[in-house]
């Protein structure tokens, strides 16, 4: 029988998996079926569904996810009942071929949502990017509130008032508003939090973490920060009046401070330029999970950091050249510049030395 249409190449490529991929072992849909089911429940007419030679129904991503975990190694049929290996005991080699899986599932799948609606899914696999956590864990978002005194300024920030709004409270709002939506629609599988850091609860420290702002008023950064063996940090503005900046210690014990660029004009001073931090290493408090910061001297630092692996035009060529510049490491980090013009932020081009302040660590390929 001919196998025809996007959906049916997926349905057929599963039930290859299944039948075919290990000749020598037996597998049903009743196998799979309890093995998928220690993550969310799966039953035999739900795989069946997949595998169907007439009308085949497209898994979610998630099960894709599965399958892939499930053939990328032979242990999960060592023995009865089949089970799925957690994604953090696979060896390099069973991780690579995952990916490999996952790469070639989602490209199928894609194409069927494809051809079913008319238009590209979201979740394919050239839009899953930097922000694509493929464990399905917790990711919280961590901001800082405001000083009391900013927020007495505000009309809405009162929580006396009818009209509070608690979201006034927040800093860096318009970089959190910009990297929730952004992770939520790459990883529809995961709960995705934003906190404050002062109301963090145990649980939360544990989970993915993302850190917005600096270390003046987010505690968690400044914590974090110094849990960190690497030659940048951060000079607080203790007031407004302060620009601030980060300094560079570099091996022949100088210091080297990089600064945002202010003018002042018609009497105001004006940001043009600012400088802000990047860093992606291991979650100190669960080697299993990631922390990535994103802290400006200003808002206008750390939306532009943020930007620089959202925005569409800019996202796959700075996540292009972190994976090159920084091959197989856990830990890294890039101070860069974030142009203001006319008070909107210009996402920064990481492949432009000129963007590039510092990276740490140095003289890697």
């Amino acid at each position: 029988m001919a196998v025809t249409g996007d959906s049916h190449l997926l349905a057929h490529r599963l039930r290859a998996l299944r039948e075919e991929h290990w000749p020598d072992v037996t597998i049903t849909q009743s196998d799979l079926a309890q093995a998928f089911s220690a993550d969310k429940p799966a039953s035999v007419p739900l795989l069946s569904s997949w595998e169907s030679r007439s009308k085949p129904k497209t898994p979610p991503l998630h099960r894709l996810v599965a399958y892939a975990t499930f053939f990328a190694t032979k242990r999960s049929v060592e023995q009865r009942p089949y089970r799925l290996i957690p994604p953090d005991e696979l060896t390099p080699d069973e991780l690579r071929h995952r990916e490999e899986l996952l790469n070639e599932l989602t490209d199928l799948r894609a194409a069927a949502e494809q051809r079913d609606t008319g238009t590209p899914p979201l979740q394919d696999r050239a839009n899953r990017g930097f922000w694509y956590f493929d464990d399905r864990h917790v990711i919280t978002i961590v901001v800082a509130q405001l000083p009391p005194d900013m927020r007495a300024q505000m009309p809405y920030a009162d929580p006396t008032q009818p009209d509070y709004v608690e979201l006034y409270t927040y800093a860096d709002l318009d970089a959190l508003i910009e990297l929730h939506g952004h992770i939520r629609a790459l990883n529809p599988n995961s709960q995705v939090n934003f906190r404050i850091a002062s109301d963090l609860v145990p649980d939360d420290y544990t989970t993915h973490l993302v850190l917005l702002g600096g270390v003046d008023w987010n505690v968690l950064t400044r914590e974090l920060l110094k849990r960190v063996d690497m030659p940048v940090t951060q000079v607080a503005r203790h007031d407004e009046s302060e620009s601030g900046g980060f300094v560079v210690h570099t091996e022949d014990d100088e210091e080297r401070l990089y600064a945002p660029k202010l003018a002042k004009i018609r009497g105001n001073e004006i940001l043009q330029e600012d400088v802000a931090h990047f860093y992606r290493g291991i979650n100190p408090f669960n080697h299993k999970r990631t922390v990535t910061i994103c802290n400006g001297m200003y808002g206008r630092g750390t939306l532009g950091v943020v930007r620089a692996l959202t925005d569409g035009r800019f996202r796959d060529r700075n996540a292009e050249y972190l994976k090159q510049r920084f091959p197989g490491l856990d830990s890294y980090s890039i101070l860069t510049r974030v142009q203001v013009v006319n008070g909107q932020v210009v996402t920064p081009d990481w492949n432009l030395s000129e963007s590039r302040l510092f990276e740490w660590p140095e003289g890697q390929s």
